[in-house]
């Protein structure tokens, strides 16, 4: 198992040697992890993450190699809870689920949650009401139902939920991705602009031709360097539905940040609210208000959202819509306020726009763009700088 992490490490480009690895399985055997996991992942990456820059590399690769597993060593193996539980999932056929009828509104859900708690005094499974594993009831894990609060679940099965009761942890976008080609930074390199700024540091070739010619003696003029002067507000959703579109989210990312010299960016997930993050592990702690961003970067920083407006409907339309907190305000109403500040604004969308009129939140988000929504391909992106100029 430790050899298969060391190799993995290697593999994921966590510069790791042999001289760490003969360390931490000397720290091993001194009884330092005491057959934890958590003392492990902490051990180990004393041992052999030498830069920060190397952190989230290193968490991916600790999370693939001991997904699961709740203690390492040969004296005590447990069973997952997590195991036990999934064995108790829901199948149902299609037309099975088509015959579940979703409880109502937006605050008929909530409501009804509220009485739920109130009422409810032991564990449920198997259930249409109650709050429960594996059943038909709008609340809880491993079941399913239309429109319902997931709690207790580690990921999305159905993408249903309309709001997830769980502290979810997302990771932050490598930004030194390397590209496959150098389409998308073709691509985004038509939206730069320069201009002229500072002292007068390059020879004017034609100005000091007309300007001898016209004095009959040398007369050399200076410009000043040539800038790149297009400044970016790119807004990024994480988690979630956008799991399958990291890839080319990377990607885009590492382009942008070798592209453009003035680049603010920020996460959010699913839909902008009163508040947004640069940096997923402190998500809840550190956090930028909406409001202020708008306050501060002047009104000339063109935007790019990129995400899949993949989500319930509520989340857009409600207050308190968010799957992850009450917002006060609706995220209709914060798009709006964004869109209205920064005239040049567009949305890169992952999924095919073939499958757009499918999805009712994002013909919502669409609109709320003004139609400023485009595919996050090649086409797409050029598209997009057209609409940013």
């Amino acid at each position: 198992m430790f050899t298969d992490f060391f190799y993995s490490l290697k593999d994921g480009g966590v510069p790791v040697s042999i001289k760490e690895y003969l360390m931490l399985m000397e720290a091993m055997q001194a009884g330092c992890a005491n057959y934890s996991v958590d003392d492990f992942y902490f051990l180990s990456r004393s041992a052999f993450v030498k830069d920060e820059k190397n952190l989230d590399k290193f968490d991916r690769v600790f999370g693939k190699v001991f997904e699961g597993i709740e203690f390492i060593g040969e004296e005590t193996v447990d069973i997952p809870e997590e195991w036990l539980r999934k064995m108790a999932e829901l199948y149902l056929s299609k037309e099975e689920m088509d015959k579940i009828n979703s409880l109502g509104s937006w605050d008929e859900i909530m409501e009804t949650l509220k009485k739920r708690l109130e009422e409810q005094e032991a564990r449920h499974q198997g259930g249409n009401k109650w709050v429960g594993t594996a059943g038909t009831s709008p609340f809880g894990a491993y079941g399913y139902n239309p429109e319902g609060v997931r709690i207790g679940q580690k990921e999305g099965r159905h993408g249903r939920a309309i709001k997830v009761w769980d502290k979810r942890e997302y990771r932050n976008l490598d930004d030194t991705v390397e590209l496959g080609t150098r389409n998308i930074k073709v691509a985004l390199r038509k939206l730069r602009q320069f201009a002229r700024e500072g002292e007068a540091t390059e020879l004017d070739l034609d100005g000091t031709i007309k300007a001898t010619a016209h004095n009959g003696f040398l007369d050399i003029k200076m410009v000043p360097e040539r800038h790149n002067a297009v400044k970016i507000l790119l807004f990024l959703d994480v988690g979630g539905s956008m799991d399958p579109h990291i890839k080319v989210c990377e990607e885009l990312f590492s382009a942008a940040r070798t592209e453009f010299k003035h680049l603010e960016f920020f996460y959010f997930h699913n839909c902008l609210y009163e508040r947004v993050w640069r940096d997923n592990s402190r998500r809840f702690n550190d956090t930028t208000p909406t409001m202020d961003l708008m306050h501060t970067f002047p009104h000339d920083y063109k935007v790019i959202f990129i995400g899949d407006a993949s989500m319930s409907p509520y989340e857009i339309t409600y207050p308190g819509g968010s799957v992850e907190h009450w917002n006060e305000e609706s995220g209709e109403v914060w798009m709006k306020r964004m869109t209205d500040i920064y005239q040049k604004a567009v949305w890169l969308n992952p999924i095919p726009d073939t499958h757009w009129d499918y999805s009712h939140s994002i013909q919502i988000m669409k609109t709320l763009m003004e139609n400023r929504m485009f595919p996050l391909t090649i086409g797409g992106i050029e598209s997009a700088i057209k609409a940013l100029r």
